[in-house]
């Protein structure tokens, strides 16, 4: 099949897509499965009295604990009045991910000065580079709230570069959840209450590791809508003692107990068999920190579980439970072109788990659900309550103007709050398609509603011509310059003899791994890609689990990074101890 072909059949398909897409459409669900996050760390030597025991850091690695075993992307910052020591996003795919970011952390140290504007605005850089589609964003500042700048610097100009990095966050819906480290008592309250409120974030304040289990469940709950369920304390007797947890419902993909106890703690755990579950095993993963023990169970069965907890006599033991769902909420509305005041739009929402609709009844039987309605034009915001039925929520709202309105659909139950994406519908236009079947003798009129749509997908479809041939083009741009590849084997040091690598016989796109001759023991390469950059540049593209650096400094390169002549990179691989060095020359 000739290139020509290949864009005139992909043409067709778009044009089928088009001419096919009648009926009703669906507003899907948010992508809030995942989190991107960046905790930003105050490790200026003024902390040794405001954070004299280093909450900040089991704060930090708390939050590391919480996250999903796989798909959350996390990232540190840990700054003065300079960025000391950082972590780009990295994706958290197995527990010794987690290991190696709680490493990182504990391997932190202290500076001189401080300039919380530097630990801001870097957390929101590392986000605009290394967030990931559909993901949800967020930063968690630890910090005293107090500057102690240096001659150089004034404090009108740490405030103007603080304005700007709040406004880009905001801007971004970027929340910034600040933790005001308050063990001197020389907090600025004040000025850490600013940056949450402007962002939408919320002020946690403490002096203690005792506070933290209750401070991260409800930054993380509140940060994927979800709830954080307390369950039975208990004051420990020197004995097991039984806390019932229930798992509601199948659709719970992981569920988090946090054990706030200041000293240490045995646990056991039964499923609702009765079976004694192994801890850790492939399916639960336990964590234990100076302030706290998590357990995280993976797909649990539904049912009543059973966790035993034995402490240190006359210990009180606090213990939370977060339910982690893969569950999102689809809203369906009808295909008419258009509304007009008066108009009744029928609203119709069910939950979805897998990527398949939910059919638990227990899912929707204590739920309740909400039609969330704004006026564009008025910014007013109503909400209108839904039925809900053994597997659907349904109802309707009445147009009231001729403005344009966006719709969401809210289901709430005690473990979790989920909405839908938002749809925009428009009241502006007046008129509605005709009825067919009206058998009316009247001359015929324009229905611009619909000529205005045939325009628009004629519109579409030249676009859609462009689209294909730029697809086209790119798909056949060749590269110049070759790859300089050394590798190493971390355990002996050794290196291998310089492989120069030309790479003019390549179009469109290759892989590293056909650059390695596609050797087994280097398979993990196979999604680290490069594609033609601009000018005479490669532009790299990493999907793997795979460490980048340049320079010593971590990247992420999962929306690309440009590489030109004369820049080397080191690859440090997962599979393997073995990391691998490209240097780009023309």
């Amino acid at each position: 099949m000739n290139h020509t072909t290949s864009v005139f059949r992909l043409l067709l398909t778009l044009l089928l897509l088009l001419t096919c897409s009648q009926g009703a459409w669906a507003a899907g669900a948010d992508g809030d499965t995942h989190i991107d996050a960046v905790l930003s760390v105050d490790v200026s030597t003024s902390m040794n009295e405001s954070d004299v025991n280093k909450v900040s850091y089991e704060a930090m690695k708390m939050f590391v604990d919480m996250s999903s075993v796989q798909g959350d992307k996390i990232g540190v910052v840990a700054y003065t009045d300079q960025v000391l020591r950082e972590k780009a996003l990295l994706k958290m795919n197995s527990v010794s991910d987690k290991q190696d970011l709680k490493k990182f952390i504990d391997q932190l140290t202290r500076g001189p000065y401080t300039d919380i504007a530097v630990g801001v605005s870097e957390a929101v850089k590392v986000l605009e580079s290394g967030s990931e589609q559909g993901h949800v964003p967020l930063i968690v500042l630890l910090t005293d709230g107090n500057n102690s700048l240096n001659a150089g610097k004034s404090q009108e100009q740490s405030d103007k570069v603080l304005s700007d990095a709040v406004k880009k966050a905001k801007d971004k819906g970027i929340p910034i959840y600040t933790i005001g480290l308050n063990a001197d008592g020389q907090l600025n309250k004040d000025a850490l209450e600013r940056i949450s409120n402007e962002t939408n974030g919320k002020l946690f304040v403490t002096s203690s590791a005792d506070d933290l289990p209750q401070i991260l469940s409800e930054i993380y709950a509140s940060h994927l809508k979800l709830k954080v369920v307390p369950l039975t304390g208990i004051t420990a007797n020197g004995d097991f003692q039984e806390v019932a947890v229930q798992i509601p419902n199948s659709s719970v993909q992981e569920a988090n107990i946090s054990i706030m106890s200041a000293k240490p703690v045995e646990v056991k755990l039964f499923n609702p068999a009765g079976q004694e579950q192994a801890i850790p095993s492939d399916q639960i993963v336990y964590s234990t920190s100076n302030a706290y023990s998590l357990i995280k169970i993976l797909n649990p069965a539904q049912g009543d579980w059973k966790l035993k907890v034995k402490g240190v006599p006359k210990e009180k033991i606090d213990i939370n439970l977060i339910y982690n769902y893969d569950l999102q909420v689809s809203m369906e509305l009808s295909s008419s072109i258009s509304y007009r005041p008066g108009d009744t739009v029928p609203v119709k929402a069910y939950l979805q788990s897998n990527g398949q609709k939910a059919t638990d009844a227990e899912l929707y039987k204590n739920a309740k659900s909400t039609l969330i309605v704004t006026d564009l034009d008025t910014k007013k915001t109503q909400e209108v309550p839904l039925a809900v039925s053994a597997q659907s929520f349904e109802g309707s709202m009445k147009i009231a103007d001729a403005h344009d309105y966006s719709l969401k659909v809210k289901v709430e139950n005690a473990n979790f709050v989920k909405e839908s994406a938002a749809a925009t519908i428009s009241a502006k236009s007046g008129a509605k398609a005709p009825e067919t079947g009206t058998g009316t003798s009247e001359e015929p009129k324009i229905n611009w509603a619909v000529t205005g749509g045939s325009i628009a997908g004629a519109l579409i479809l030249i676009a859609a011509l462009l689209y294909a041939l730029s697809v086209w083009k790119k798909a056949n741009k060749g590269f110049v310059g070759q790859f300089v590849i050394e590798i190493k084997d971390e355990d002996t040091g050794e290196r291998t003899t310089p492989q120069y690598k030309k790479l003019n016989a390549f179009k469109g796109k290759f892989q590293l791994h056909q650059l390695l001759q596609l050797a087994p023991e280097f398979a993990e390469t196979q999604t680290i890609i490069f594609r033609p950059g601009a000018g005479d540049t490669v532009a790299l593209f990493n999907e793997s689990g795979c460490v980048i650096e340049k320079g010593g400094r971590v990247f992420d390169a999962a929306k690309g990074k440009e590489l030109k002549s004369g820049d080397r990179i080191r690859i440090t691989l997962q599979n393997v101890n073995k990391s691998i060095s490209l240097e780009y020359i023309k």
